[in-house]
Formats: C-alpha cells, sequence, structure tokens
C-alpha cells in the first residue's frame, strides 16, 4: 500500500534560525526598569484568551501567560520532548530536545540536544522543529492552536497540536520513541498577593507586584487515561474550594494507540532530581515503566508526567505522531473577588474538569484546523507582489493576540462575543490604550472584526462615567481625578483591579487632557461599523451619545474659541514625554477628521432608524441635526485654521506655538484616517504629498541612512533638535507602520516599502521576534517589549490590498 503520510511543507517565508543558535549582540533594553528578557521567544501556544505558553527556538517551554494579564518568563525543564531513536542493529541514542540543561543542575542524567543541529521556523499560528545531523531519521515537528481568521469559537480554545513527522531514508528499519513529559503546575498561575499595593515606577509608570503561587503543587496528582485510541496523562490537583477558583483546574498531555505504536507511561516522577526514573528506561530501548501513581503531592513536593510513543518505521516509510498539550484553567480574576470566564468555557463547560474533551475534540479536529490555517495563510503567502520578509512579519506579528495578556471572555446577552482585551505591553500593563490601537487594532479589526466591536463598545459605555478618585501624575507630580465624565478613557483599566469597568489605569500622564483621544475613539467606532458590514445602525444608535459627548468634551479645550482644541504644553497626546503647544498638526488633523466621521454617523441615523425601537429617544432626529450642525460650523472654522496656520510651503509645523521645526513622522495621522473611512480629506493631495516626502527624506533617509526606520521628529536635516530628547529620537515600530500604509495609500509604495523592511529586519535580526518593542534606538536598545501598535503592520496589507470589510 502507497504511504500517503510525506513530511511537511514549511514555508519558506517563515522566520528561522538554527536550533539553541545564541544571539551574538541581541538588542537590550532602554531602562533597565523595562522588561528584557533576553531574545529566546517563539511562536505562543494556546487561544486568544484562553492563555499561552511559549517555546524558543532553543526547544525549551519558556513563557506562562497563563494567568490574564501577567507574565511569567523561566524555562520547566521537565516539560519537554525526547527522542529515542535505534537502527535496527544499531546504537540507541535519546535526547532531550532542548539544547540547554537545567542551570539548577536537575536532570543530570538526561542528554541534551547539541546546538545547531537543525532550523526552527516560525509563521504564526505555526512553527516548526526541522531535526538534522544527529538522528539517522528525518524528523519534523509542526506545532500550532486552532487560530484563523473570522473564526470565534476553536480561536478561543486552550490547546496546543504538535505534529510529530518521522521519515527513514535509509534501508534498515528504525525504531523510534517520542516522550513527551510536564510538570503538574495546576494551581501556580494566580497572584498569591490578592491585595497588590500599586506604586509608581522610576519612568511615573504604575505597577504592582504579581507574585505566583509557583512551585505550590499541594495537593497535584496525576493520572493515567485510556479512552478507545487516545491516550493521555492528565494532570490534576484536589480541589480546594466549592467552587473553582483562578489558577485552578486541569492539564493534560495526550496522543493516539494504534495496533502499530506502542504507549508507554509514568504518572509520578520527581522533576526536581535528577530524572533517571524516566530517563533510565527511555535512553536504553525508548520505554517508560508503566508506573501508575495517583497519590498527591505532599507540601514542598514536585511531580511531573511522562508519555512515550514507539514504534519501527521501515525504509522509506515515513510516520505521522500528534501530541496534545491541553488545560482548562476557567478563571480569570483580577481584583480579588472579579471573576470572569474564559470565552472558550462556552464550548466545554466552566468547572474546570473537562481538559480531556479539549483533548478528545483537538484529536478529532487537528487535519482540519491546520488546514483552515493553511486555507487561510494562502493567498498572502502566494500573493507574489509581497516580498517574503513582508509575508513572514505580517504573520508572525499577530503573535501578540494570543501573548499580550489578552482577555477574552465567555459571551452575555450585551457581548454576544464575550469581552475582549490585549495589554498595551507587558511593562505598560492596561489594557487596549486607545491611542495605540488607533494604528495597532488593524489586525484585529481586519481579521477578527466582532472582537474589535467589543473593544470599541466598552469603550463607548466608559465615556459618560466618572471616577473621582484623586492620584498622583507621575510625569509631573501633580493630582488630578482618574476619569471625568464626558473623556474618553486612555485605556480599559489593568489586570489587577476589573477591566471594562474601571478605566484609566495609567497615571502617568492625565489623560483627561490628552487631546487625541477623543478623536481617536470617533474614527475607531466609526471603522468598526464600517469593517463589520456597515448594516448595524443599532450599533451606531447605541453609542451616538458617546460620540455627541465626547466630541463636546475635546472641544471645551478650544479656549479661543478658533474651531480646534490646543494642546497645553504639557505632553497630552500619544507621543506622551514630547510637549506640544497650541494648535497641533498630529491633534488637529485628527480632530478634523473626527468631526467628519461624526457627520457621516449623524446622517446615517437620520436615515436609518433602529431596529430596536427603544434605542431611538425622543426628538432624536432634531438632536442628531443640531450635532451636524454644531459640526459642521466647527469644522468650517478648523479647516482653513489648520492649513493657513501649520503649512511652511514643505510639511506642517508641529504646533502654532513651539517655534519648532521638527518634522514629525505621524504629523497627518488624521488625513490617513479620513482616506481610509472615505471621509474628505483634512488637506489637499498636494500638501500631503509633500509633507510625506519631506518626512521619508528627513525622519527616514537622514536618520542614520535609513537602517533603524523613520524616528517620530527630527529637523529637516535629520539631526535631533534636543539630542537628550526621547520619544522623538525613537523609532516606534506601529508608527512607522501606519507610516508605511499612509504611503502607499498616497502612491508611495516603494518608499513604504523601505521603511517597513527596516524596521522588519530590525526586530527579527536582533532577538526581538515575538516580543516586538513600541520603540527602538539608534544605539540598539529597545522599549516596551510585547507592545500592541507593532501589529499595525496589518494596516499596510490592508491599504495595499485595498481592504474595505
Amino acid at each position: 500500500m502507497k504511504n500517503l503520510i510525506t513530511l511537511p511543507e514549511i514555508p519558506p517565508f517563515a522566520w528561522k534560525r538554527p536550533i539553541g543558535k545564541a544571539w551574538d549582540n541581541p538588542y537590550t533594553v532602554r531602562y533597565n526598569s523595562n522588561l528584557d528578557d533576553g531574545p529566546w521567544h517563539g511562536v505562543p501556544l494556546g487561544g486568544f484568551g484562553a492563555g499561552c505558553i511559549g517555546r524558543s527556538p532553543k526547544g525549551d517551554f519558556n513563557l506562562w501567560h497563563l494567568d490574564g494579564g501577567e507574565h511569567i518568563f523561566r524555562t520547566l525543564a521537565a516539560c519537554q520532548f525526547s527522542i529515542f531513536e535505534q537502527p535496527e542493529g544499531g546504537e540507541a541514542q535519546a535526547y532531550a530536545l532542548s539544547t540547554e540543561p537545567p542551570e539548577d543542575g536537575t536532570l543530570s542524567r538526561w542528554s541534551w540536544y547539541p546546538t545547531e543541529k537543525g532550523t526552527y521556523h516560525a509563521l504564526y499560528p505555526r512553527s516548526w522543529y526541522e531535526y538534522e545531523g544527529v538522528f539517522q531519521t528525518k524528523i519534523i515537528c509542526e506545532q500550532y492552536s486552532p487560530i484563523w481568521a473570522g473564526n470565534y469559537q476553536e480561536t478561543s480554545y486552550p490547546v496546543a497540536i504538535f505534529a510529530w513527522t518521522i521519515h527513514n531514508p535509509t534501508d534498515r528499519p528504525i525504531t523510534l520513541s517520542i516522550m513527551m513529559s510536564w510538570q503538574n503546575t495546576v494551581g501556580w498561575f494566580s497572584n498569591a498577593i490578592k491585595t497588590p499595593e500599586v506604586k509608581v515606577r522610576d519612568d511615573g509608570s504604575p505597577v504592582y507586584e504579581y507574585q505566583p503561587r509557583w512551585g505550590d503543587s499541594t495537593g497535584n496528582y496525576n493520572q493515567w487515561i485510556v479512552d478507545n485510541f487516545r491516550v493521555g496523562c492528565l494532570l490534576n490537583r484536589i480541589q480546594p474550594h466549592p467552587q473553582v477558583q483562578e489558577g485552578e483546574g486541569q492539564l493534560c498531555i495526550a496522543s493516539i494507540l494504534n495496533p502499530s505504536v506502542e504507549v508507554f507511561y509514568n504518572t509520578r516522577w520527581n522533576p526536581m532530581g535528577d530524572g533517571s526514573e524516566i530517563w533510565d528506561y527511555f535512553a536504553m530501548n525508548g520505554m517508560l515503566g508503566d508506573y501508575e501513581n495517583e497519590s498527591a503531592a505532599a507540601p514542598g513536593e514536585q511531580i511531573a508526567a511522562a508519555m512515550a510513543i514507539r514504534f519501527t518505521i521501515p525504509p522509506g516509510k515515513t510516520r505521522l505522531i500528534p501530541f496534545i498539550l491541553a488545560w482548562d484553567l476557567p478563571i480569570t480574576e483580577f481584583s480579588q473577588g472579579i471573576n470572569y470566564y474564559r470565552r472558550y468555557t462556552d464550548f466545554f463547560g466552566r468547572n474546570g474538569q473537562n481538559v480531556w474533551s479539549v483533548v478528545r475534540t483537538a484529536l478529532k479536529n487537528v487535519d482540519i484546523w491546520r488546514d483552515r490555517i493553511i486555507d487561510w495563510q494562502s493567498p498572502i503567502l502566494k500573493d507574489q507582489d509581497l516580498p517574503d520578509w513582508f509575508k513572514m512579519a505580517l504573520f508572525n506579528e499577530l503573535y501578540l493576540l494570543a501573548d499580550g495578556g489578552t482577555l477574552w471572555t465567555a459571551a452575555t446577552e450585551d457581548d454576544p462575543v464575550g469581552q475582549f482585551a490585549v495589554l498595551e505591553c507587558i511593562d505598560y500593563r492596561w489594557y487596549e490604550s486607545l491611542d495605540v490601537r488607533l494604528y495597532g487594532s488593524f489586525a484585529l479589526g481586519m481579521l477578527w472584526p466582532r472582537l474589535d466591536k467589543a473593544v470599541m463598545e466598552a469603550f463607548a459605555r466608559a465615556i459618560p462615567q466618572a471616577d473621582d478618585t484623586p492620584r498622583i501624575i507621575g510625569y509631573n507630580g501633580a493630582k488630578a481625578i482618574r476619569k471625568a465624565k464626558g473623556a474618553t478613557p486612555h485605556d480599559l483599566g489593568a489586570p489587577n483591579e476589573h477591566p471594562w469597568e474601571k478605566t484609566n489605569y495609567t497615571s502617568y500622564q492625565d489623560c483627561n487632557l490628552w487631546k487625541d483621544l477623543g478623536s481617536d475613539f470617533v474614527l475607531l467606532l466609526y471603522r468598526s461599523f464600517l469593517w463589520t458590514g456597515g448594516n448595524n445602525q443599532d450599533y451606531l444608535w447605541e453609542h451616538w451619545h458617546s460620540v455627541t459627548e465626547t466630541l463636546a468634551y475635546l472641544k471645551a479645550f478650544d479656549l479661543d474659541g478658533d474651531g480646534i482644541p490646543e494642546n497645553s504644553g504639557a505632553p497630552d497626546q500619544t507621543f506622551d514625554d514630547w510637549q506640544l503647544r497650541g494648535i497641533s498638526a498630529y491633534c488637529g488633523a485628527l480632530w478634523i477628521a473626527a468631526l467628519e466621521a461624526a457627520i457621516k454617523m449623524g446622517e446615517i441615523l437620520l436615515q436609518r432608524p433602529p431596529m430596536n425601537p427603544q434605542l431611538q429617544p425622543q426628538n432624536a432626529a432634531e438632536s442628531i441635526e443640531e450635532a451636524i450642525t454644531t459640526y459642521r460650523h466647527w469644522l468650517q472654522q478648523a479647516r482653513s485654521l489648520y492649513h493657513d496656520t501649520l503649512w511652511n510651503g514643505e510639511y506642517y509645523r508641529l504646533d502654532s506655538e513651539s517655534g519648532s521645526d521638527v518634522v514629525m513622522s505621524d504629523q497627518l495621522c488624521g488625513q490617513f484616517y479620513a482616506r481610509l473611512l472615505g471621509l474628505p480629506d483634512v488637506v489637499e493631495p498636494q500638501y500631503t504629498t509633500s509633507a510625506l516626502r519631506k518626512i521619508y527624506e528627513a525622519c527616514f533617509l537622514k536618520f542614520h541612512g535609513g537602517k533603524y526606520g523613520a524616528a517620530n521628529g527630527v529637523k529637516p536635516d535629520g539631526t535631533p533638535e534636543n539630542p537628550d530628547a526621547t520619544h522623538p529620537l525613537e523609532v516606534w515600530t506601529g508608527i512607522n507602520f501606519g507610516l508605511a500604509a499612509f504611503m502607499i495609500q498616497m502612491g508611495m509604495k516603494e518608499e513604504a516599502f523601505k521603511i517597513t523592511e527596516a524596521v522588519v529586519k530590525q526586530v527579527y535580526e536582533n532577538g526581538l521576534q515575538f516580543r516586538t518593542p513600541e520603540a527602538i534606538t539608534a544605539v540598539g536598545t529597545f522599549r516596551a517589549s510585547h507592545y500592541l501598535r507593532a501589529m499595525a503592520i496589518w494596516a499596510v496589507y490592508g491599504i495595499l490590498k485595498g481592504f474595505k470589510s
């Protein structure tokens, strides 16, 4: 019978690196208080909001985002794949497939895989380990989670698939055994400090202590499960509470049983010892001792489980063996007593005892899920107009949707796909910062628009709310209330409080004074309406009041009544360490575009009454017409004032009062959004083109020869206005991608791709992959890794392909 199994085709566009090869000079963090875990990051495994686990290019599992919003980066050596191989009549060899042994001396009996014997490939959500030069068999492990665009079910699942393909190219049979071992970590992923104190870090950002229950395995136990053709080790815990709590639940490693394979197991071994109790069996003949012990771990004790699948491959044949890693940790807790069920519990139940159901679903659907991923990615990967490096980065930058402390809650009547949120970054640990998601939400809005809509609904609900709690502002030590009524919040809150309900967590600046957030909200709300079909007028009816309220709030900063709110001289916008004074190019253009979007939304409401009559208040038409009239008046004032005040003949000046001649790279973001949403131009096209060419020349070409990307703001000759400035002299990954999208929009495709390629190279050649930062400097440092705004690379693709909805 013909062997139909073949080695997987690894896309040539995937990012790749020799397994275990270290970086000579990886970029390091700019400020010591910021996170710098080093360059060993790979594709995260696990669905959106389910928690994720990272496995690095050296083969170790080292990133644990299983507690919503929290970050743990450390290797658990017992969580491992190992390979035993013995040709017929030849010598056996066995290796654990991480290239570094544990630093603490544990598992000393194990043999560890040599470095640079094979290649790691990554194209999110898939990745591959291709082992070469050690084993006689050709071995590839393909790993992935069921994530693809437009899917709101499987994309939430807490599961990872490891598809092992083994080919025997020799002329004699080879016996091979694959072992998966895993430490029982149930109960570890919850903050032991239930009311952590919030402090202000040296950079002015609020931070709280996170102390996971790492190593607290008391009451953990493991079980061997045989279920028809499915076999696995179930990692469980004696449940200490009547109702499941955060961190409680189950994990599981599993595979399949059929007549052509042998299965071995050990349900209780000591991962803190030398590892001989399983390695001596495995390295000798690929077996385990079939030891079954369900006794619970005593205080201070650690336990692990292992299973092995052994088989013989005839010459010239190929075998495919799937392994599954699944977990069921259904609760995310924020402040004490604030609990949410994760989205996947809508499909598997909520008692924390459903991990085997996840395993059964995965083993049934592994091939279907893989095909769905390929079907989604193939049109882009086959597009010959796109450079290979761009295809690579486009998909890999989606990693943050799983990795970014992601929350995705169970559905409710008010939130039919649940509530969703991604952190601004691990250093600035608050959710969905609106100024950042102006660019950073393109991926979510294009690929999972219903989740983007859910985020915008949370902002809309928050605008009428107020929180008079006084706080100290980190930037200048002033006091300010947390959230003013009518102000668009900066963020949707933090993991230690109550996201979606308590907003404006950041206190580095008084975000009630920011001049971009209200405009950002209006533009993103209208974008969400268009990108979810443009036919749900009830969405606009429900949130129209938030639009009018936030625009009125923002207009109050127009102190001279000239039609444009003035910047105050404090850093009161997304460049929150950069002072703008008077009318600014950045905030002024966003304001004009937002007024146009509000007028358009108002006109839609007048033409289309709501499907739900309760959304239409009495005299609604009259109040909408009045708002439109007001906005048109403001626009009439603002349009001529903006250009006449700021245009200097080549580009738009930074602002009206500072006297600066800095060329700001993001000066016309509002114009970009106006075109994106089919609104009237903020400024005439010839001025836009002139400004973009000046930005390209000064901020990119003349800033270190374009090596790093475009700086946020430099003088026309590319030199700094202030050599000690922070934000102006940084290259912001997301701003660069947004600028590139704008350039494509204006017919500057060649320039756009030069900027995009420079930034992509900075990230993927300097150890920043799968932790893309906000900012890169010209001295090889970075700031704010795992950053939301970098997903703006999808704006480049969207504009290039004319994405509408």
